[in-house]
């Protein structure tokens, strides 16, 4: 599906991201992000699986370093961007659950 999906981008209108599968509130795109990467907080929380390459994510003040197999969590409506991405930059996003995000139970 990778290979499939990567041959669509960039889309018609110059997308750098292509949906996959979509179902309720699941959302999955393949993504080759445009450097400098604009992100904007989402109402869903968020997942990335690094296919290839590396960068920096700045989020909740900080700064995690990644590369390739790592995966990366963005809970919902959290500022964050993507920075410092490799040239072979590849990943997968996923939104997934409620507007607001998963609340989790304290205790």
């Amino acid at each position: 599906m990778s290979l499939e999906a990567q041959a669509r981008i960039p889309g018609p209108a110059g997308e750098h991201g292509i949906v996959v599968f979509r179902r309720g509130p699941l959302d999955v795109a393949l993504s080759l992000p445009l450097r400098p990467t604009k992100q904007t907080p989402h109402l869903q929380d968020e997942i990335y699986f690094i296919v290839r390459g590396q960068g920096v994510l700045f989020h909740d003040g900080k700064r995690d370093r990644f590369e390739s197999g790592d995966l990366l969590f963005v809970a919902a409506g959290i500022e964050h961007q993507i920075e410092e991405i490799s040239e072979d930059f590849v990943m997968w996003r996923v939104f997934y659950g409620p507007p607001g995000g998963e609340v989790l139970a304290k205790g």
